[in-house]
């Protein structure tokens, strides 16, 4: 099947039959819903962009058999292709200003490649190959795949076998000579209302007492069993007001779901992971690991639009030459570059696995992911510092357009001459979008807690840190002999 094209994605998700409830309700149709729909328009995009020739290199692979495929289905096959991802994720982040969703997916699709290719190599089981169909599937057909990772966890004291309620991480609850049945839930799922499939992976590290917790697998995402509960955003409700002003990006947006397996069916051959528990952290740190090196993309992205969109705001407050701005917006851009930096940087410092793809620099990406827990926040508060109070205390759209108020809206809230009022609400908005509406859970809270928390990623740096080597070169260096 050749690649589909943005409006054939959206009729593909018009098909499914999602089980999705928000605000108290099912959900009838989650693509038309004024609240969702767009964070369905991000995920339309990565296959739109797909279809342009200026972006082909970026966007789409061409397989060893000639197949063509969408970047975000692809296996990394070398430092190049690791380095065009991070370079594919900062184009749609600048694109959509905004979550686009597909990023779980293809770092999940490179973690499983390895980890099945050793499970089976010791075990003798049959994991990769089932695997190397379902990918097969996937990119034939161009779906969306959510990775499903994080589980409620209940006392994050306790390991998963020892909570007192045992599907707060999901779990194994039968086997059967056709496949096994699951329980549990995934917390703050992105974008799987957008998604054609998930790949479910284990969240820690596990022991053998936590064996039906080390459990990996696909299943389509209006499977039985599945009930999808969608997040609260800041802001969401401005969506069903009909302002396009107030909502700053009224074209693209993220969403989020507590996603519940009430014991849901998944068929032998699409089991990746099944009671090898000493895998799954292994499994665990491969994803994280492309997945911090992902935020060194997809933020940056949406840092160019908050930069270009402070920058503006300068303009249009008519202070662009004040040294003092010029100095912060220099600022913003350094820290988003340096962020850049690094997920280019662990991608070209890659290397070969066993099973023949390439895994990013853990150490550099690790740093990539650290970094992102701050700067976002920095950027954005010199946009906020930038962009002045007006941001939070502008009157709505509704105002601006009022026959007795909107007069006075349009005369005392405007900034330069040439530019009109609406023009600077606009671009004010889009600014507390990105930094405090519901842009701000991909820009500023993902990017904290998102891949694992800041300490998890301190952790790694202090494993992967080979700290005994650099105690060895300061010896050299000093002539001490043990």
């Amino acid at each position: 099947m050749a690649l589909m094209t943005g409006e054939e994605y959206v009729e593909s998700m018009r098909k499914m039959k999602l089980n999705v409830y928000m605000f108290g309700e099912k959900i009838e149709n989650p693509v038309d819903d004024p609240i969702l729909r767009p964070s369905l328009n991000s995920v339309k995009a990565t296959y739109d962009l797909a279809q342009m020739p200026e972006y082909e290199d970026l966007m789409t692979v061409t397989l060893e058999d000639g197949r063509k495929i969408n970047r975000f289905a692809n296996i990394h096959r070398s430092t190049d292709d690791l380095m065009k991802k991070v370079k594919m994720q900062r184009l749609c982040g600048q694109k959509t200003a905004s979550c686009f969703q597909r990023c779980v997916g293809m770092d999940a699709f490179n973690a499983e490649w390895s980890t099945t290719y050793e499970i089976d190599k010791k075990y003798g089981t049959h994991y990769h190959e089932n695997f190397k169909k379902y990918l097969r599937m996937v990119q034939d057909e161009d779906l969306t795949v959510d990775g499903a990772m994080t589980d409620p966890k209940g006392d994050r004291g306790l390991a998963p076998h020892e909570q007192p309620d045992l599907d707060m991480y999901l779990r194994v609850v039968e086997r059967r000579e056709d496949g096994i049945v699951v329980r549990g839930a995934k917390a703050h799922q992105t974008g799987i209302i957008n998604s054609q499939e998930v790949i479910v992976m284990p969240t820690v590290a596990m022991g053998p007492d936590d064996k039906d917790y080390a459990v990996s697998f696909a299943v389509p995402t209006d499977a039985d069993g599945i009930v999808m509960i969608i997040g609260r955003q800041s802001c969401d409700t401005r969506k069903l007001e009909g302002s396009q002003i107030d909502v700053g990006n009224s074209q693209f947006g993220g969403v989020e779901a507590l996603v519940v397996f009430d014991d849901v069916f998944v068929p032998n051959d699409r089991i990746f992971m099944d009671g090898e528990y000493e895998f799954a952290g292994v499994l665990v740190e491969r994803f994280a690991g492309y997945h911090r090196q992902s935020y060194g993309g997809c933020k940056v992205g949406v840092g160019d639009v908050l930069i270009g969109a402070t920058a503006l705001a300068a303009d249009y407050n008519g202070v662009p030459k004040a040294s003092h701005i010029k100095d912060k917006l220099i600022e913003m851009t350094h820290l988003n570059e340096t962020l850049y930096c690094c997920g280019i940087a662990c991608s070209a410092e890659g290397t070969p696995t066993e099973s023949g793809n390439y895994i990013i620099d853990l150490l550099l990406a690790n740093v990539c992911k650290q970094n992102v827990t701050r700067y976002p926040y920095e950027i954005a508060r010199l946009a906020e510092d930038i962009a002045g109070g007006l941001m939070v205390t502008a009157p709505s759209e509704k105002d601006l357009k009022d026959p007795v108020v909107g007069g006075y809206v349009d005369k005392y809230l405007k900034g330069v001459e040439g530019v009109s009022t609406e023009n600077r609400l606009r671009i004010l908005r889009l600014i507390e979008n990105i930094t405090l509406g519901t842009a701000a859970v991909g820009y500023r809270t993902e990017s904290l807690h998102g891949a694992g928390s800041p300490q998890a990623q301190r952790i790694m740096i202090s494993r992967q840190s080979n700290m005994g080597r650099k105690k060895e070169l300061a010896k050299a260096i000093a002539n001490i002999k043990d």
